[in-house]
C-alpha cells in the first residue's frame, strides 16, 4: 500500500520540483499537538502562502494525504481533509476519523520545498473503567478499614486521587500500583486507608489528559458508635416486632374468614337439607290428603249435621187398641206440651203435609 502511494504521488512530486524553480511557497502556521480519546476525531491545520504547489500529509514518516489546487487526493477513507483561502494564504486541515491507539505519533505538513515542513504529535488516550468494590461500607468507633478502587484498560495509566466530603485526602493516606496488561492497555489500583469518626462519603477520581473531566467512583462509609449501635439494635427489635404482629394478624384475619366462610356453609347446608324434608313431607301430606279424599269420595262421610225427613203419609193412622187395665198407673203425655218438648230439639220447618200427632203410651211396671 505504501509503495503504492508512493507511486501516485511522484508526478506530483516532480511537477513541485520542476515548478519549483521558478516558484517558492513558505509554510505561514503548522499543525498543533492534539490529544484526544479513541474512537473520536484528531484535526490538524497547516496554512501555506497563496504561490503553494502541493502539500503533502504525512502520518509518523507515511504519506496519508496528498492536496494539490484542483483538489485533495484521498487514498484512505479514514484519512480526510477540509480547504480554506484566506486573504494571505492557503489552510489545509487534515481530519482523522475513529482514531486508533496506533495513530498515537508524529503529524507532518510537507510543501515539498527546502526546509519547508513543521510537525505535531498526535496523542491518542483510552478512557478505561473505574470501579470500588462495595458501594456502602459500615464501621464502628475506632475501627481502621481499606477502601480499594480499580482502574482497568486504562491508556496511558491513570492518575488517582480520593476526595472526602468534597475536600481532597492527603496522598499520604493512600498508595497506587500500576500495571500494564499484554493489550497495551494500562490498569491501576488505589489503597486508601481510613479511620472513620463519623459518616463519610468518599470518592475516588481517575484522570488522563484526553478527558474534560474526571472519571469518578463514589462509597458511602457509615459510622456507628455505641449509642447509635444500641439504637440501631433497639430499632431492629421494634422493627421484628411490629413485623410479627403485622403477619400474626393477617393470619387471624385470614383464619376468622375462613371460619366464617365453613359456618355460612354448614348453615347454607343445614338450609338446604331441611327445606328438602320439609318438601318431602308436604308432598307426603298431599299424597295422604289426596288419598282420603278419594276414600271419602268413595265410601262417604257422617254428616251430623243432617236431619232426614219424615215420611209422608196420606192413609189416616191406624188407632192403638187400647190394652186391659192394669194395675200399674200411667199417664198420657199432653199432645201440646209433647210438640213444645218436640220444637225445643228440631228447628221449626214448614210441613208439606199435614201433621197427626203421634200418641205414646208410657207403661211403668213396678
Amino acid at each position: 500500500m505504501e509503495r503504492f502511494q508512493k507511486f501516485i504521488l511522484l508526478p506530483f512530486i516532480l511537477t513541485a520540483s520542476l515548478t519549483g524553480l521558478g516558484f517558492c511557497s513558505s509554510i505561514i502556521t503548522g499543525p498543533t499537538n492534539a490529544t484526544v480519546l479513541a474512537g473520536s476525531e484528531a484535526r490538524f491545520n497547516c496554512t501555506v502562502s497563496l504561490k503553494w504547489v502541493i502539500l503533502i500529509w504525512l502520518l509518523k514518516g507515511n504519506p496519508v494525504l496528498t492536496v494539490v489546487p484542483e483538489g485533495p487526493i484521498e487514498t484512505l477513507n479514514r484519512f480526510t481533509s477540509q480547504n480554506y483561502t484566506i486573504s494571505n494564504g492557503f489552510t489545509s486541515e487534515l481530519i482523522i476519523h475513529d482514531t486508533q491507539l496506533s495513530d498515537s505519533g508524529k503529524i507532518e505538513c510537507n510543501t515539498q520545498q527546502a526546509n519547508e515542513s513543521t510537525f505535531a504529535f498526535l496523542s491518542v488516550q483510552v478512557n478505561g473503567s473505574l470501579f470500588i468494590k462495595n458501594s456502602t461500607f459500615t464501621v464502628k468507633k475506632n475501627e481502621t478499614v481499606e477502601i480499594v478502587c480499580e482502574a482497568l484498560g486504562w491508556a496511558p495509566a491513570p492518575d488517582i486521587t480520593w476526595m472526602t466530603n468534597d475536600s481532597f485526602i492527603d496522598k499520604s493516606r493512600y498508595v497506587t500500583r500500576q500495571s500494564q496488561g499484554s493489550n497495551g492497555l494500562h490498569n491501576a489500583m488505589s489503597i486508601l486507608t481510613l479511620t472513620p469518626t463519623d459518616t463519610e462519603i468518599l470518592t475516588c477520581l481517575a484522570d488522563i489528559e484526553a478527558l474534560s473531566s474526571p472519571q469518578n467512583a463514589t462509597i458511602t462509609v457509615f459510622f456507628l458508635n455505641s449509642t447509635l449501635e444500641s439504637d440501631y439494635s433497639e430499632d431492629s427489635i421494634s422493627t421484628w416486632v411490629i413485623v410479627v404482629a403485622v403477619v400474626f394478624s393477617l393470619i387471624g384475619f385470614i383464619l376468622l374468614i375462613f371460619i366464617i366462610g365453613v359456618v355460612i356453609r354448614c348453615f347454607c347446608q343445614k338450609k338446604n337439607g331441611s327445606t328438602y324434608q320439609n318438601e318431602i313431607r308436604k308432598a307426603s301430606a298431599k299424597k295422604k290428603n289426596r288419598g282420603h279424599l278419594q276414600n271419602s269420595q268413595r265410601s262417604g262421610n257422617e254428616n251430623h249435621g243432617y236431619i232426614p225427613e219424615e215420611p209422608k203419609y196420606t192413609e189416616p193412622i191406624p188407632r192403638i187398641v187400647s190394652l186391659p187395665p192394669m194395675t200399674s198407673k200411667f199417664t198420657v203425655p199432653d199432645p201440646d206440651s209433647y210438640a213444645g218438648s218436640v220444637s225445643k230439639v228440631r228447628p221449626q220447618r214448614c210441613p208439606d203435609y199435614p201433621i197427626t200427632p203421634k200418641k205414646i203410651r208410657n207403661v211403668t211396671h213396678v
